[in-house]
């Protein structure tokens, strides 16, 4: 620690940079990740590949920079590369950056992780509509986990409670527990009164997995932060459709639909919310954090007078 501390005095912008820097390695990876997995593939072998069958150099695999250099196309048969490949790596190193600057070093690499495994489990469910256990109930083993090897975590000092890791895992533990029944409720309530499935059951563990590194307080902001984020975002993406030129297209006889059209359009009826919450759990955790909990404190703080009083 305390070289690393003097490192941060002499080169202050040093950490940082290799924060965003093993953010964007991390973010090319999750690319591979986000298209293997739903389809059953390893995410091991074979090397990257471009949709050709050519194998991808490692000069043309450099994350965000290799993307701008070719101009999104694929040196060895012009095919078009996403954009959404420098946009994944670019955000993950944004967020490995972020809970650096916000956090100690145990806890920023705990929540580096966390970030990692939620923007995955947000694009995959963006594409699929739905979340893999491993990024839900697997969040949830490796929260508990690292709540008893790091308790700080928690914000648990060694230090100044004799059994550290047992509080935070018990606050883990309650985050696993509330999160998880909360927008189970919520989800059932929303079915009775829609008539429909209104939430995938895979939000409800991957709220699970937000209470095991964030607490029960972390848990309950994601779902109300993670709705607001997705108003904001419905939004922003109706003025888009209200002010995009529309292109005629002549009448043709009516075709049946494609898979990937059945695909386009369960897009366009349903709105994955495992983004929404992902985006909410970040967003407490780098940002708002210290006001939540403050705010909770104060129900607390009420709840304590009242009882006296009784």
């Amino acid at each position: 620690m305390d070289t690393l501390q003097f490192i941060e005095g002499e080169f202050p912008w040093l950490m940082p940079s290799f924060a965003f820097v093993m953010g964007a390695i991390v973010g090319s990876f999750l690319n591979v990740c986000i298209y293997r997995i739903p389809a059953g593939k390893s995410i091991v072998s074979p090397g990257s590949t471009c949709a050709c069958g050519q194998a991808i150099a490692w000069y043309d695999n450099i994350p965000i920079l290799s993307w701008f250099i070719l101009r999104g196309k694929a040196r060895c048969c012009g095919g078009a590369y996403s954009f959404r490949y420098p946009f994944v790596e670019a955000l993950t190193g944004f967020f490995f950056l972020a809970a650096w600057l916000s956090h100690s070093p145990l806890k920023a690499l705990c929540l580096m992780l966390f970030s990692a495994m939620l923007v995955c489990a947000s694009f995959i469910d963006f594409d699929h509509m739905e979340i893999p256990d491993r990024f839900s109930i697997g969040l949830a083993a490796i929260g508990f986990g690292l709540s008893v090897l790091v308790p700080e975590l928690h914000d648990v000092a060694r230090s100044e409670f004799a059994f550290a890791s047992v509080k935070a895992a018990l606050d883990s533990a309650i985050g696993i527990l509330i999160g998880s029944a909360t927008i189970l409720w919520i989800a059932l309530l929303a079915e009775a009164i829609l008539r429909k499935e209104a939430m995938g059951f895979g939000d409800v563990k991957l709220l699970g997995g937000i209470g095991a590194f964030l607490g029960w307080q972390g848990a309950i902001f994601s779902i109300f932060g993670g709705a607001l984020l997705g108003c904001i975002g419905l939004l922003f993406w109706s003025i888009v459709k209200k002010f995009r030129p529309q292109t005629e297209t002549p009448s043709v006889p009516a075709t049946p639909k494609t898979e990937s059209e059945d695909d386009d359009q369960s897009l366009e009826r349903h709105i994955p919310f495992g983004p929404m919450l992902s985006g909410g759990a970040l967003l407490y955790a780098f940002l708002l954090e210290t006001e939540v909990l403050q705010y909770f404190s104060q129900f607390e703080t009420l709840y304590r007078e009242i009882s006296q009083r009784l």
